[in-house]
């Protein structure tokens, strides 16, 4: 995958993704050119509706393109017959700018579903990966914890949650530079033994693997910061990824309740808004944009429906860092190893 003249990254942006689009994505893509250099984006999706955002602001003209893509795939349809019966939609004409090298990274706020099964279409997989995987930050005691998988897969096999295992390992590296990442296995126990078919066949797996595997973990830990990367299938890290965002809107809630049952109560909360603004920020995912689904022969990054500016701009930021550390050339060597050792 070749880059810009002058080491310039191109980012292809789905803007007609996300509930605000296209103004966040536009909006985004305006302040990273603004606040960086070395990225160009292309903005995909009704030009008409782009342009019209685009004069809203001044900015540098040469690093801001747009590509018609007349159709839409909206957040309601489902994945594999919107991608069949949109051809141009904003994310497949996206992802075609990577796979061409016009681009070398694509970016989406909308539907999930159609990204990830538009991604695996259009780029294909890693050499090996026999399927691709997302995960997700959590802030924790002590650094982060990414869990690996989040959705992507409701139904696994041993095999996929050793390729997780390495994927997840090699992105927390590169991306968060954590040397030699730890790696725990999602159970209900920490014992070998504990957990279901699925759970105790895949530790056999790892155990073996030459990964810095420290066995079985439980959901404790995934905010208590003792393990970098945690493996399950994508049914229960959806439900933990799901559950862990209602918390966010449920202290928020209590917070705002408390501030409301009276003048003295308000005044503490404002005292302590700072601090809280803070902690508050490490639960934003706008702060880190999007999830990558890693496995493609290609960086896609999946954002939030209600991404912000602020959101987008991470997201592009995030897949600039991914295109330049070459996360799927190392994936793809690790990968293979991996499988070497454990066949």
């Amino acid at each position: 995958m070749s880059q810009g003249t002058d080491d310039t990254i191109t980012i292809s942006l789905d803007a007609m993704g996300g509930d605000n689009a296209p103004l966040s994505e536009v909006a985004g893509a305006v302040e990273t050119v603004r606040d960086t250099k070395g990225i160009n984006v292309t903005l995909t999706g009704i030009s008409e509706k782009i342009e019209k955002e685009l004069k809203k602001y001044s900015f540098d003209s040469s690093r801001i393109k747009v590509h018609h893509a007349s159709e839409v795939i909206e957040m309601h349809e489902s994945p594999a017959e919107a991608i069949r019966k949109k051809p141009d939609s904003s994310i497949i004409s996206g992802l075609k700018l990577q796979k061409t090298g016009e681009a070398q990274a694509f970016i989406s706020a909308g539907n999930t579903g159609a990204v990830m099964a538009a991604s695996l279409f259009t780029l294909g997989r890693i050499a090996n990966v026999s399927r691709p995987t997302i995960g997700s930050r959590f802030p924790t005691e002590r650094g982060i914890t990414i869990v690996f998988d989040v959705g992507a897969n409701v139904d696994c096999k041993p095999v996929n949650l050793l390729e997780f295992a390495v994927m997840g390992s090699v992105f927390a590296e590169h991306i968060y530079s954590i040397k030699n990442p730890t790696v725990g296995l999602l159970s209900v126990g920490e014992e070998k033994s504990k957990g279901d078919l699925l759970t105790t066949q895949a530790y056999e797996l790892l155990e073996k693997s030459g990964l810095n595997f420290i066995g079985n973990v439980e959901g404790r830990d995934i905010l208590n910061g003792s393990t970098h990367v945690i493996i399950c299938d994508g049914f229960t890290g959806n439900i933990v990824l799901k559950f862990a965002e209602g918390v966010l809107g449920l202290l928020k809630t209590k917070f705002t309740d408390y501030a409301n049952r009276g003048l003295i109560s308000k005044l503490k909360v404002g005292m302590a808004y700072g601090t809280l603004k803070t902690i508050m920020k490490d639960f934003d995912y706008q702060e880190y944009g999007g999830v990558p689904l890693l496995g493609v022969n290609g960086v896609s990054i999946i954002g939030h429906g209600r991404s912000s500016p602020l959101a987008v701009k991470n997201m592009i930021l995030r897949a600039e860092q991914m295109v330049r550390a070459k996360i799927n050339e190392t994936i793809a060597s690790r990968i293979k190893d991996i499988k070497e050792f454990t066949a």
